[in-house]
């Protein structure tokens, strides 16, 4: 028996022809990019699956990575004059099944070329509220700073807080500390106390994340002597949406970035990817100004439904497949 009802399964088809359809509208190019790479995804949160390739290599690796997102190709494709581009397919996470996860999931992902990611928050917003009117929903959307949410939210500042404060702030919430640094408490606070209070019926970006949490978004000051990223989550009450940048364009700092990333699973002795060489040398040749985002189109439809069960919108969850 299918996880997902035949509703669930219509609904999914209606979103993504209106994703298509709306994107057509605005001119952005529907593209297709590998699932299986050389190089893996080197951050230090997310597991990638790694397979064998038995036939012939010509002295390549045989060791293969299924994608976690198709970020890295659409970059490569936009340093070479692509313009505007999205792609709709399923991309993989190693040890993320469960309630709210699946090893294989639909991720929408997006680029903008000359925009940053304020602009990106209007159209990421615009499309989700046409993918809730099909349910008979209107949400409205509200922008909030990443350092404004954990004042109001929690009365710390989490820029200047030490870990002591962040460790107090999760009240009755016990973690074991072992192994956790600064932005580990920071992501505790958001996931067990600020998300599950966030409202039901409003999009919610945040803004202005920390400089150690800039992924691949660019920096900027923010006018009180903080480092902040340059990137915004969406959420749909507790529920993550989408992930976006104002995208870094500096192959330098890319690479130093990736470094990082790797002495961190290292020292939690974790295997490490091989490093995206060919990322590195498009950002070199010159990626165009462009901000980009991340959707998951699964997490939309457990939102449109008011599931918190990500089979419920799965033809065959993982259990099942």
């Amino acid at each position: 028996m299918p996880s997902a009802s035949r509703d669930a399964i219509r609904l999914r088809a209606w979103v993504n022809r209106l994703v298509r359809e709306f994107f057509h509208a605005r001119d952005v190019l529907e593209v297709e990019t590998p699932v299986m790479s050389l190089a893996g995804n080197t951050d230090p949160n997310i597991a990638s699956f790694s397979l064998e390739f038995s036939g012939r290599t010509d002295g390549a690796p045989r060791t293969r990575w299924l994608r976690t997102s198709p970020e890295f190709a659409l970059k490569r494709l936009l340093a070479a004059g692509a313009g505007d581009c999205y792609e709709l397919g399923r991309v993989f996470r190693d040890g993320e099944a469960g309630g709210r996860h699946n090893p294989e999931f639909t991720m929408l992902e997006w680029y903008r070329v000359g925009w940053d990611h304020l602009q990106l928050i209007d159209e990421t917003a615009e499309l989700v509220r046409a993918a809730l009117s099909l349910v008979g929903r209107d949400d409205a959307v509200r922008v909030l700073r990443y350092r404004d949410l954990y004042r109001d939210g929690l009365g710390i500042d989490p820029f200047t807080a030490g870990n002591d404060e962040l460790r107090a702030a999760l009240g009755d919430i016990q973690i074991d500390p072992a192994g956790l640094v600064r932005d580990d408490w920071l992501d505790l606070l958001m996931t067990h106390r600020l998300q599950p209070a966030f409202s039901p019926d409003e999009l919610l970006a945040i803004i202005d994340y920390p400089a150690s949490q800039c992924a691949l978004a660019k920096l900027r000051d923010d006018g009180d002597g903080h480092a902040v990223a340059e990137r915004f989550e969406l959420y749909l009450g507790p529920i993550e949406l989408a992930n976006g940048y104002h995208e870094l364009l500096d192959a330098a700092e890319q690479g130093a970035r990736f470094a990082r990333d790797g002495d961190v699973r290292r020292g939690r002795n974790d295997s490490v990817p091989p490093t995206d060489t060919r990322l590195l040398a498009a950002l070199a040749a010159g990626m165009p100004a462009c901000a980009g985002v991340a959707l998951g189109i699964d997490r939309l439809l457990m939102a449109m439904l008011g599931t918190p069960r990500i089979a419920d919108v799965l033809a065959f969850d993982f259990a099942r497949a």
